[in-house]
């Protein structure tokens, strides 16, 4: 009887330890480094930004502009590693400061396109089915015939009229053409159509769901709907959009600025890098394959890393 006692005096000591639930943060980062394409791609598009910055410390803005005719289109060699342009400027110190504005112009780009997108599928699908669902229509049929309407000839168009503005401006202590604001407002506000699609048709989902319907029973606000319960639960797509649109937005600026529409000398892209050699691949075949190479492989490193996101913060995903 007393070793009974004894057990069930040892059981009721004992401490009955609950497993710690784990925060859909740290689950989404384990699901992103078990990616190994994303991590990769993180690693690629680290290099990338590492080129930029640190060959800051190696070459100046001056000497990256600064020509020199008598060195023009020379080859790859000890002296210009990756060679020289039309002019005699050495492309590796053009590359390093033409990837900064690359990617600035990407970056910034694709933000103006997702603040628009958010807000328009924000409103449209949440005034959808009431009283003031003409705004969700007229806006739903804006978004439609700017879809319908091709892009690249708007692109075209437009960059071509804002291309006659030779004058620079001052950013962040550097000197750039005008043509790189322009072209930042350019692929922004043509570029949101799409995630305003998505957040819409999201919204409309979510505003159907008890909590939504509880938030309006203890009298929030329609704004304070929006913003704290439909809004976070629109991050994941907006966050995979905003990575992919990156990318995206890196390539339009490219293939418009070897059009010759994009951003203007002296100010270098990785785009208009190649646009210098658009009657010469043969003979300066360094003037495309290296600033090509740089757009592919950051292009892919975003890419993998957007895949990456998608899978990571993607509630369907167990592992």
């Amino acid at each position: 009887m007393a070793a009974v006692t004894e057990t069930k005096g040892q059981v009721a000591s004992l401490k009955i330890e609950r497993p710690k639930a784990e925060s859909l943060t740290r689950i989404a980062l384990r699901r992103f480094l078990r990616h190994r394409m994303a991590v990769f791609g993180v690693f690629l598009l680290s290099s990338v930004l590492l080129f930029c910055t640190l060959g800051m410390a190696f070459y100046s803005e001056g000497f990256a502009n600064q020509p020199y005719p008598e060195k023009a289109f020379n080859p790859p060699s000890a002296e210009h590693i990756f060679g020289t342009d039309q002019v005699g400027r050495d492309v590796l110190a053009r590359m390093i400061y033409g990837g900064q504005i690359s990617l600035m112009i990407g970056i910034t780009a694709i933000t103006i396109a997702i603040t628009i997108g958010t807000t328009v599928g924000l409103i449209t699908g949440y005034v959808a089915g009431g009283k003031l669902g003409w705004i969700d229509s007229l806006l739903m049929r804006f978004v439609e015939a700017l879809l319908a309407f091709p892009i690249l000839v708007l692109l075209l168009l437009l960059s071509k009229w804002l291309a006659a503005n030779t004058s620079t401006v001052n950013i962040l202590g550097r000197e750039i053409s005008a043509t790189v604001v322009n072209i930042v407002m350019l692929i922004g506000l043509t570029g949101w159509m799409g995630l305003s699609r998505i957040v819409r048709a999201l919204v409309l989902s979510l505003k159907e769901r008890e909590f939504i319907t509880a938030a309006r029973t203890i009298g929030a606000s329609d704004a304070r709907i929006l913003i704290q319960h439909i809004l976070p639960n629109c991050i994941a797509p907006i966050m995979v959009t905003a990575t992919l649109g990156v990318g995206g937005a890196i390539v339009t600026e490219s293939y418009l600025s070897f059009l010759g529409f994009g951003v203007q000398p002296p100010t270098a892209t990785w785009g208009n890098i190649m646009e210098r050699v658009r009657n010469s691949f043969d003979e300066a075949w360094w003037l495309w394959v290296t600033p090509g190479t740089f757009t592919v492989i950051t292009v892919l490193a975003i890419n993998f890393i957007g895949d990456g996101l998608r899978d990571a913060l993607d509630p369907r995903n167990i592992k």
